[in-house]
């Protein structure tokens, strides 16, 4: 073999070892940017506690038929359509993998979070905390772009901030501020379109925060205190004939 040949060949094993080494380095620093950009979305640091909301919902997902009424009231209300995929509510149904009750459904609600990502990390200030309504955690439409950067902020699963298709813009629960059911006045210290058409009185509206750490601080007992039986009289002492 002429040694000009062997020369190269030498040269290419370098050069390449030299590009691998090069790509592993590249890889490695996106890696280190995607890893650092996802802990900056969810960092401590941005989990801090704004003036809280004055409403709250939540459910009893024990109470919960799956009939989807409020799904549709809330798509109704806001939309102007029955469109589930639009309403800012979501129950999941586990049928199809027969789920014993009562995990079966799944009540998917706004927490308005008492430090929320999903305003912390709006890049326009859409997402904000309305102070002349309660405090509401809300998005307002004229200033969404679409970057959905709510959405990947929320930490709840499935995540609270719903993607109207139609739009191209984020939404979420406001408590029915700008969307009064019936005509009646809504936010919190309203009436909520969901709260108002369950059938099962799944869902309601209070005014303390629930627990923040809890995963079911939200899924409350809902159901009716049972009412005492009444006391039978005695029957009477049998008398000799």
């Amino acid at each position: 073999m002429a040694e000009s040949e062997k020369t190269e060949r030498k040269n290419r094993k370098v050069l390449r070892r030299e590009f691998l080494a090069g790509g592993a380095l590249t890889a490695g620093a996106l890696a280190c940017t995607s890893v650092t950009a996802a802990a900056a979305l969810a960092s401590p640091q941005q989990q801090t506690s704004l003036e809280p909301s004055k409403g709250y919902l939540v459910y009893d997902s024990r109470l919960c038929l799956g009939c989807q009424s409020c799904m549709f009231a809330c798509s109704m209300t806001h939309e102007g359509e029955a469109n589930p995929s639009l309403s800012r509510i979501q129950i999941i149904r586990d049928a199809p993998s027969f789920t014993k009750y009562p995990y079966d459904i799944v009540m998917s609600v706004c927490r308005q979070c008492v430090s929320p990502l999903c305003v912390q990390n709006c890049p326009t200030g859409a997402c904000h905390v309305d102070a002349a309504n309660g405090n509401v955690r809300r998005i307002d439409q004229s200033k969404c772009i679409g970057c959905q950067r709510c959405i990947e902020s929320c930490p709840q699963r499935p995540h609270r901030t719903i993607w109207n298709h139609l739009t191209g813009k984020s939404t979420k629960c406001d408590l029915c501020v700008d969307a009064p059911y019936w005509s009646q006045k809504g936010g919190p210290s309203g009436k909520q379109a969901c709260v108002e058409t369950c059938t099962a009185k799944a869902l309601k509206l209070v005014a303390e925060a629930p627990s923040q750490q809890d995963i079911d601080g939200y899924d409350i007992n809902l159901a009716p205190a049972r009412r005492p039986m009444p006391k039978m009289a005695p029957k009477p002492a049998a008398t000799g004939g």
